[in-house]
């Protein structure tokens, strides 16, 4: 009777209730929980995602947003006025960058960091503290870009972002189609970055960010410096073009790469007000259920994958006749 009633006291190991293991973050943008009703967060954000490419009007965005920006900063039409000289191309660059900033891929890409500005501490902690991110981002996207740039700078006037060829129904134009193939690309990665953040596929930065922590935010300033391979932005191809012209691989790489300082300087600005009014906020709600975090990086990704796919892969070959119908607002 004693050895019975000492063996119920002290359970064996074998009689252990196991616990399930407690989720962990395995890299920035997969963090330990994922949120519950994953399958109605994927459906709602894709669904997005296709709404906006309804909705969005390239013309609004580069010409009454875009060119009416260029031409204050610059103080001349922009489109106009030809670029004369490598101090006025530099500065054209950055300006045109500046005046890009608003587009939807931007945008989507600074809402999948939002959540690195849920800092503690003073407020100049929470100014400062984003600067870091920011940093290891710009990384990746000037890399890419000096890298493109030289290359432009070189062979620039062979690449089909040099082409003029009009775009006529039923046919796609070489920049057209190297558009729908960079963007197309972006497009699904991002898709599988918010269903990596949902944990319904593998996390592809689970390895390498044991040793290097910051890999994701390079890798997200690579995606940005990609955005400037396919874009047909009027004046980014303007600034294209002066510098596949001058055959200068340096001044193509110091272009190409204030373009993507300009693009992101609005968008960083808005990021570090975030984190000084509202820093401490978004901490304590992140805090309060840690799925929130991986909801709100997913969504991010997951809205940006679908808009950025359909619209280019999608829309795209609506607007050349080639697939027969693709719904459009009437202001798109």
């Amino acid at each position: 009777m004693t050895q019975i009633d000492r063996r119920a006291s002290h359970p064996s190991a074998a009689d252990e209730v196991r616990l399930p293991p407690e989720p962990r973050s395995t890299s920035l943008f997969v963090v330990g929980h994922a949120p519950r009703r994953r399958g109605l967060i994927i459906l709602l954000s894709v669904l997005g995602g296709f709404l906006l490419t309804v909705v969005w009007s390239a013309e609004f965005v580069d010409q009454t947003i875009g060119d009416n920006v260029a031409n204050t900063l610059l103080g001349h039409d922009a489109k106009q006025t030809p670029i004369s000289g490598i101090v006025a191309g530099v500065i054209f660059a950055f300006v045109s960058g500046v005046a890009g900033t608003f587009t939807a891929c931007n945008v989507a890409a600074f809402g999948a960091l939002a959540p690195l500005a849920g800092t503690s501490g003073s407020r100049l902690g929470r100014f400062l503290a984003p600067l870091r991110p920011l940093g290891w981002m710009a990384v990746g996207m000037i890399a890419v870009s000096a890298l493109y740039g030289a290359i432009v700078g070189l062979v620039g006037t062979s690449m089909p972002q040099f082409s003029t060829a009009p775009n006529t129904p039923g046919s796609l134009s070489p920049r057209s189609i190297q558009s729908m193939v960079v963007f197309g690309a972006i497009g699904l990665i991002m898709l599988y970055l918010g269903l990596a953040a949902l944990r319904v596929v593998p996390d592809p930065f689970a390895r390498i960010s044991r040793r290097y922590p910051n890999a994701p935010l390079v890798f997200m300033g690579v995606l940005i410096a990609g955005f400037l391979i396919g874009r047909p932005f009027p004046l980014f191809r303007q600034m294209f073009r002066d510098a596949a012209e001058s055959g200068n691989p340096l001044y193509g790489a110091a272009a190409f790469s204030l373009q993507s300082i300009g693009n992101i300087v609005i968008m960083a600005v808005l990021f570090l007000l975030l984190a000084w009014f509202a820093g401490s906020r978004l901490q304590t709600w992140f805090a309060a259920r840690p799925s929130r975090l991986a909801a709100t990086i997913a969504v991010a990704f997951l809205v940006a994958g679908a808009f950025t796919f359909l619209y280019w892969d999608v829309r795209l070959l609506a607007r050349r006749e080639i697939i027969p119908w693709y719904p459009t607002a009437p202001w798109a």
